[in-house]
């Protein structure tokens, strides 16, 4: 039963709700008691030939009313207590939301996307049955049970009462143990569907690479293998669940036998009436569900203490990157400092970054460049705070990232990442993600700074087509460009373009990195690229190799010094007039 206590933070927080539900419980339970009494009155006045059309016309109309009694009672309860569990849902679930949006990047690489979702659907419902099914059956079957045993023991006869009673602790004993290996089994099963849930997930995104590589059957075979272990581990739980009720019905069959064996002798030493012992059996009839309830409760709690402690455990994570008491909450600008020794991401030995000192000014124009792998992407991080430098600092306007409330920092930040993330919503939509309230006016202008406005006047419905998840209706260069004006639309102190025209033309990225010069005066932009002709115009390029500056200067220098850059940017040169002929000649 720790699962109570550890939603007790709950149970006080609704206590109004949940003491009125009780309450309610526990006046139905006291009507349930009315029924048999009666049933009792009218057998012994049968026997002793005294009943009267009268009395059991009053006596109906009674059995009538507590029944609208207890209709409208425990349609009241229930809107108590199961309200306030649907209300425990979604509280965990807002919870575990905002918790994931605080969380670094390195909680998602640890995590399978699958296991997270399972945490927020399967693992919540489960909580949330506990806090409804799991407090009525808990608060039901006790007093139930505690009510029918007093009226049997005070009312009628107590050493029946005792003798009906003596299979009972056998039954405490069974349904413990059932539970213990319950708990075991479902905390196993909810891992094996997390596990599935993640499979399906990774292949839905994936399909497109599935069919083009044929794993068609490959990968059919590994989803049957994951949902036959999900079924499997699933019976398990099944066979133990199914145990309760042959158990609980098997024991009160026991008591049943005792209360009229026993009771039958009492009749003949008159210590009890027929009627009293019809009305004894009846209250052990109503003992049952009280039994069956205890064994479906012990089902409900260990499912909901399995899935508490998982959801718990993912709540208790801290992000590894956090603010510092008194973070400066002004939007960070400035010129921006690179000064970091070494970085290497966690649980790597290997430098990802080395010695990096880079000084860009307000309003200048960084250009990175340097093989894949080369750590172009890793500094866009570490300025964003994704990860932390703890061997060196990177400062805004002579102030360390640190020092920043993560949502001053990252709100004076534009990131295009080379991974175009687009969601399944308008065109409009998209681009607006970053200031939903943008006028059309601005969204438009966005969009033609970013080549893309024409293109979408193509499209169907224009602005407001709807494109499919992570935009997989539109081509590479679509997807990018769109990506550029959600960025451009905030107007951002800081823009950064991860690798973001590789998918455009030669032409289209002259365009687009024209409008941005003209549009971005006095605000600072970073450009990592594969193409050297994406940052040739910059203020300052460095070149990356293995985590380390190996040049650095303006276009004009670096292709003096004939280096890396100049060789790189020479034959890319000449691909493109090659490129050029080629198209020519078909003409």
């Amino acid at each position: 039963m720790g699962v109570f206590r550890d939603l007790w933070w709950y149970f006080r927080q609704e206590k109004r709700s949940y003491l009125t539900g009780i309450f309610l419980l526990f006046v139905v339970a006291l009507l349930e008691l009315f029924p048999p009494y009666v049933v009792g009155v009218i057998v012994d006045e049968i026997r002793m030939n005294t009943l009267t059309v009268r009395e059991l016309m009053i006596w109906s109309v009674l059995l009538l009313l507590t029944g609208i009694a207890m209709y409208v009672i425990r349609y009241m309860w229930r809107i108590m207590i199961f309200g306030s569990a649907v209300r425990l849902g979604k509280q965990l679930r807002d919870r575990l939301y905002r918790h994931f949006t605080r969380m670094s990047p390195e909680f998602f690489h640890k995590r399978r996307t699958g296991d997270l979702m399972a945490h927020a659907t399967n693992d919540i419902q489960a909580i949330q049955a506990t806090a409804g099914e799991g407090v009525l059956t808990l608060v039901d079957s006790i007093t139930v049970g505690s009510l029918v045993i007093f009226t049997m023991a005070f009312f009628i006869n107590w050493e029946l009462t005792l003798l009906a009673l003596l299979p009972m602790p056998i039954m405490a004993w069974a349904t413990s143990y059932y539970g213990s290996l319950l708990h075991k089994y479902f905390h196993k099963a909810q891992e094996a569907f997390s596990r599935l849930n993640d499979k399906v997930q990774e292949n839905i995104t994936g399909m497109r690479v599935i069919k083009a590589f044929g794993q068609e059957e490959a990968e059919k075979k590994s989803f049957e293998d994951l949902s036959s272990d999900v079924v499997d581990k699933n019976i398990k739980v099944a066979k133990v669940d199914a145990l309760f009720d042959p158990t609980i019905t098997l024991i009160v069959g026991i008591s049943f036998f005792i209360a009229v064996a026993f009771g039958a002798g009492y009749v003949v030493r008159e210590e009890l009436t027929i009627g009293q012992l019809t009305q004894f059996t009846i209250y052990l009839g109503r003992l049952i569900w009280p039994m069956l309830a205890f064994g479906w409760l012990f089902n409900i709690v260990e499912r909901g203490r399995a899935s508490y402690d998982r959801v718990n455990t993912l709540l208790h994570v801290r992000p590894t990157v956090q603010e510092r008491d008194g973070a400066v909450s002004q939007v960070a600008g400035g010129d921006i400092h690179f000064a970091i020794h070494t970085f290497s991401y966690p649980e790597q030995k290997e430098k990802a970054l080395e010695q990096i000192e880079v000084d860009v000014r307000k309003g200048q124009t960084l250009g990175i460049v340097g093989k894949t792998g080369s750590g172009k992407t890793t500094l866009f991080r570490l300025l964003m705070r994704e990860f932390d430098v703890k061997d060196g600092d990177i400062q805004i306007g002579g102030v360390s990232i640190r020092d920043y409330t993560l949502d001053a920092l990252r709100s004076a930040v534009g990131y295009v990442p080379q991974d175009h993330f687009l969601f399944s919503m308008s065109v409009k939509d998209n681009i607006a993600f970053g200031k939903p309230d943008a006028s059309m006016e601005e969204i438009e202008q966005a969009a033609r700074l970013a080549a893309i406005h024409d293109d979408i006047l193509q499209f169907k419905d224009g602005y407001d087509t709807v494109v499919g998840e992570r935009g997989v209706t539109l081509s590479g260069g679509q997807k990018q460009r769109i990506s550029i004006a959600r960025a451009l639309l905030m107007n951002p102190e800081i823009l950064i373009l991860d690798d973001s025209l590789s998918a455009v033309d030669a032409s289209t990225e002259k365009g687009i990195l024209k409008h941005l010069r003209e549009n971005r005066r006095n605000k600072t932009t970073l450009i990592s690229a594969h193409r050297m002709s994406a940052v040739e115009h910059a203020d300052l390029i460095i070149v990356l190799d293995q985590g380390r500056i190996i040049e650095r200067g303006t276009h004009k220098q670096l292709m003096a010094a004939r280096g890396w850059y100049a060789s790189m940017y020479e034959r890319q040169q000449l691909e493109e007039q090659v490129a050029r002929g080629g198209d020519a000649s078909w003409s």
